[in-house]
C-alpha cells in the first residue's frame, strides 16, 4: 500500500533526519476507521508542518513528539474500540 502524493511530497529533499520521519507516519496499512483517520489526521500535519518549517532540531523533536501523540491516539482508539465503546 502507498499513500497518497500529496503525503510524499513535502519530504522530498529533505534533511535525512527530516525524511527518517515520513514512512513513520504512514497509515495505509490500517483498515478503514477511527484508527486510520486519526493516523491520517496527524500525517497531514507533520507534512503540513515539514513544508512550513526549515530542518533543524526544533522540526525533529516537533515531529518525534507528533509521532508520538499519534501513536496514543490510535491506541486509544483501539482500546476503546475493543471495549466497545463509542465517543459522539
Amino acid at each position: 500500500m502507498t499513500q497518497p502524493d500529496q503525503f510524499a511530497a513535502p519530504w522530498v529533499g529533505r534533511h535525512p533526519g527530516t525524511q527518517h520521519f515520513a514512512p513513520l507516519f504512514e497509515y495505509a496499512h490500517l483498515p478503514e476507521g477511527k484508527p486510520r483517520g486519526l493516523s491520517e489526521s496527524c500525517a497531514g500535519l507533520a507534512a503540513s508542518m515539514v513544508e512550513a518549517l526549515p530542518d533543524g532540531p526544533e522540526l525533529s523533536a516537533g515531529l518525534r513528539h507528533l509521532l508520538e501523540a499519534k501513536d496514543c491516539f490510535v491506541r486509544a482508539a483501539i482500546l476503546q474500540a475493543r471495549r466497545g465503546g463509542t465517543r459522539p
